[in-house]
């Protein structure tokens, strides 16, 4: 059951083993199976309950895919996803839609993600009558409470979406995430659409609702300064792999992977002497493909620390330090791999 309100813990909420997800390449009048885009390829993290994991890197690493995939609204093409102790992965239609209930997601785009010929209180009351769980006054009485929490006005339930700000909306998107009382939401990059001055806001709200219910997060974002600020621990993607999981401050502070040292190199640093003296890792050339991943280490092709053994064999993800994973050859040898 349930943590205390606000108290991490050492359950494990989610496991994802070995996670796949292959989108098919197909040509011809025929439609023929010629290749694969390999959007998430053997992934593996835990979520305990009541933290917060950030999931960053680039843009096609396969960030949204993996949350995606984990609530089912992508087909696994191979791997475990573990929810407690049922795997998401072989429920059948009926046993999944019951399970949905405790796993929700708010979407990148407020814009794009609320029905614009809905109201706010068709919207946030849609979960509700679908799972068959209020109608009618209870509903409507149920859709101004989560209004309420999420720092709406509960009168606004009439009103359409092209009504409110983009911080607004977002807002909305949050409210119908919480309408099941969930114990997992998955966050895909939440506040990557709305104004800087905003963005605190909801990352605020989110933090204050996840002490409140006890609430679980997989948090995907691009702004490294925002995951640090809201996760516990954090694990970096490249090119459907996990490079680097550990404590969100241990990574900041001592990154061993060279994909997140050049990663942690970009984030600007408030004081201006530091960052005139802070030195940048400009990664030469482009993220590959996924449909033609490089042999060996998907990050090979662009590490300035690759070893001949990163060319050929891909590296596993293994505790280099207690609590500390990396999928890095040079690490495994060297301890760290020194780069610049």
């Amino acid at each position: 059951m349930a943590s205390v309100m606000g108290e991490k813990t050492n359950e494990v909420l989610v496991q994802v083993k070995e996670l796949k997800k292959y989108f098919p390449i197909t040509r011809g009048v025929f439609q023929r199976h010629v290749g694969d885009v390999k959007a998430v390829d053997g992934v593996s993290f835990n979520i305990h309950r009541g933290e917060t994991l950030g999931l960053v890197g680039e843009s096609g690493s396969g960030k949204t895919t993996v949350g995606r995939t984990m609530l089912r609204l992508y087909e696994p093409t191979a791997g475990e996803i573990w929810f407690e102790d049922r795997d998401l992965a072989k429920l059948s239609d009926s046993e999944l839609r019951s399970t949905r209930q405790r796993m929700q997601i708010i979407f990148q785009d407020p814009y794009a993600s609320l029905n614009p010929r809905m109201t706010v209180g068709g919207i946030v009351g849609e979960p509700l009558e679908v799972h068959r769980i209020a109608r009618g006054k209870e509903k409507r009485e149920r859709v101004q409470e989560l209004l309420r929490l999420v720092g709406l006005n509960p009168y606004f339930v009439n009103r359409y979406p092209h009504e409110f700000s983009g911080g607004q909306r977002q807002r909305i998107g949050v409210a119908r995430a919480l309408a099941l009382n969930p114990d997992l939401i998955v966050c895909d990059e939440p506040i990557s659409s709305l104004d800087v001055s905003i963005q605190a806001q909801v990352v605020n709200l989110l933090e204050d609702l996840q002490d409140r219910m006890g609430l679980t997060y997989l948090f995907i974002a691009h702004d490294l300064s925002m995951v640090r600020h809201i996760s516990d621990r954090v694990a970096v993607m490249y090119l459907g792999k996990i490079m680097e999981l550990t404590d969100r401050d241990e990574l900041y502070l001592n990154p061993l992977n060279p994909y997140t040292q050049s990663l942690m190199s970009a984030v600007p640093v408030p004081d201006p002497v530091v960052e005139e003296k802070r030195r940048r890792i400009i990664l030469e050339g482009d993220i590959p493909s996924p449909s033609s991943p490089p042999t060996g280490c998907n990050f090979s092709t662009r590490c300035p620390a690759a070893r001949d053994v990163c060319f050929e064999v891909d590296p596993k993800l293994i505790e280099v330090e207690e609590g500390h994973y990396c999928a890095c050859h040079v690490v495994e040898l060297e301890g760290k791999a020194e780069i610049g």
